[in-house]
């Protein structure tokens, strides 16, 4: 399998940008100041559905899972593959494909990781590989908790894994019902533990925010970013917005990044208020940050390709 890589030297694009302004004065003197709004550094073509994007600063790689067809179906063909941050250029590779080596994967979504093990969240399955080799480590079996659409994925500060079932299910028409429960699942030393909420309202996107000791949700049913702590009845309100939430990144500097296939955007919550930061993204999946470089990793889930994005 091959990928083709589109990138955008940012040298390139600083020397254009200072070529422009002096050739036309006016109009670099209305421009915005590069850092004052995201810029677009390049895309990773030939995804095959690209469901989310995971950063992992010891190794300084994105790694990308792909759906490869419908997100409900058991067809073995899911793969996950790794691409360079510090790079782009250079071409994608395999990790993980389901059906070699002994790997299991059918429509791999969230992303998580602790020690050496990349977890992934797979239909009703949890499924972990090592992330420097891709050899299967783990198989959690969720269907006895009722599992219907195991979403996205996160490590909490304990050690422990939490995955969100969103309970839906698509046809092999890509239709979408709702014949599951919305549960968080917390996952011991192996062991599935259901963790009751109410008010979940299709929880997608998940991410731990260790400045507000509590986890952050986006539902993809609602209007409202949540945040939750485990043994709360229910989460709060964090901020409003466009709703359809899929990934959440929570920075270093206390901002929250969401995305939303309502209104194709990435947006930042910052002081309760949501607002769009890049426009245009179609079906932005579950969202990767490189907390190094400032770089927002979107995977484009019906585009079948990864773009990156510098945000100020």
């Amino acid at each position: 399998m091959r990928w083709s890589v589109v990138v955008f030297s940012a040298l390139a694009v600083a020397c254009a940008k200072k070529d422009a302004a002096s050739t036309d004065s006016a109009k670099a003197a209305t421009a915005p100041p590069v850092s004052a709004v995201p810029t677009k550094l390049g895309e990773t073509m030939n995804m095959k559905t690209p469901e989310s994007v995971k950063y992992d600063g010891d190794l300084d790689v994105f790694y990308v899972s792909n759906v490869n067809g419908n997100p409900s179906q058991h067809d073995g063909n899911g793969f996950i593959v790794v691409i360079r941050a510090d790079s782009a250029s250079l071409p994608a590779k395999m990790l993980v494909e389901g059906g070699k080596n002994g790997a299991k994967l059918d429509a791999p979504k969230g992303l998580a990781i602790t020690g050496d093990t990349l977890w992934v969240a797979d239909i009703n399955h949890v499924r972990g590989f090592n992330r420097k080799t891709g050899a299967p480590v783990a198989d959690i079996d969720l269907s006895a908790q009722k599992a219907e659409f195991l979403n996205d994925i996160v490590a909490g500060p304990d050690g422990a894994i939490y995955v969100t079932d969103t309970g839906i299910r698509f046809d092999a028409k890509g239709g979408m019902s709702h014949p599951g429960v919305d549960q968080i699942i917390k996952i011991v030393a192996r062991k599935p533990v259901v963790l009751k909420a109410d008010s979940l309202n299709a929880p997608n996107g998940i991410a731990w925010d260790g400045a507000g000791s509590r986890f952050v949700l986006a539902p993809f049913n609602g209007n409202a970013v949540q945040t939750w702590k485990e043994g709360d009845a229910k989460p709060s309100t964090l901020a409003t917005g466009p709703g359809q939430y899929d990934g959440v990144e929570v920075l270093a500097d206390g901002r929250v990044l969401v995305s939303s296939w309502a209104d194709s955007s990435i947006n930042v919550i910052q002081g309760g208020t949501l607002k769009k930061l890049i426009s245009a993204v179609n079906a932005p999946a579950d969202i990767g940050f490189d907390s190094k470089r400032g770089i927002v990793a979107i995977p484009r889930f019906n585009e079948n390709k990864v773009e990156f994005y510098r945000i100020p």
